[in-house]
C-alpha cells in the first residue's frame, strides 16, 4: 500500500463528510480534519478559518442551514510525499441552503497531512461559489 492509497482514503472521507453536512449533519467532519491551530480553509462562500475548532465552527453552521445536495470530486490529481499531500481538481454538484439550491463547480486545493499515523485534511480552499453567495446575500437581505 503506498502513501497515495492513504490519501485517496482520506479524500474520500472528507467528501463523505462533506456530503453529510450537506445534509445537515457536521459529526462526520470533526473526524476528517488533523487536530490544531495550523488548520486552515478558505470556503466557497469567502472567509478564511484558522485553527480547528473555527473551521470546524465554519462548516457546523452551514449544516444548520443546509437541507441536501451532492458535492463531489472530479479531475482528482494527488501527490503525496512522506507526511503531507496534496490534492486539485474540481468540485461539483449542488447544495441546497435555506431551501435554495445552488450548483457547485469551482476549482479546490486540499492539504493532508498524516498525524498520529492517520492522513487527515490540514487545509481546504476553494474558489468563490457565485450561486452560494447569492443565496446568502439573498438570506441576509431577508434577515
Amino acid at each position: 500500500m503506498t502513501n497515495l492509497d492513504d490519501v485517496r482514503r482520506a479524500s474520500v472521507a472528507f467528501y463523505d463528510a462533506l456530503n453529510k453536512m450537506a445534509q445537515g449533519d457536521d459529526t462526520a467532519m470533526q473526524d476528517a480534519w488533523i487536530k490544531g491551530d495550523g488548520v486552515t480553509a478558505q470556503h466557497p462562500i469567502g472567509g478564511r478559518d484558522v485553527g480547528i475548532d473555527a473551521v470546524l465552527a465554519s462548516f457546523s453552521k452551514v449544516a444548520q442551514i443546509a437541507g441536501g445536495g451532492d458535492i463531489r470530486l472530479t479531475a482528482q490529481s494527488l501527490h503525496a510525499g512522506s507526511d503531507m499531500a496534496v490534492e486539485t481538481g474540481v468540485e461539483v454538484g449542488t447544495l441546497i441552503i435555506a431551501g435554495h439550491e445552488a450548483r457547485i463547480e469551482h476549482r479546490v486545493t486540499n492539504v493532508y497531512q498524516r498525524q498520529d499515523g492517520a492522513w487527515k485534511l490540514a487545509h481546504h480552499h476553494t474558489d468563490p461559489s457565485p450561486g452560494l453567495l447569492e443565496i446568502l446575500g439573498r438570506l441576509t437581505e431577508a434577515a
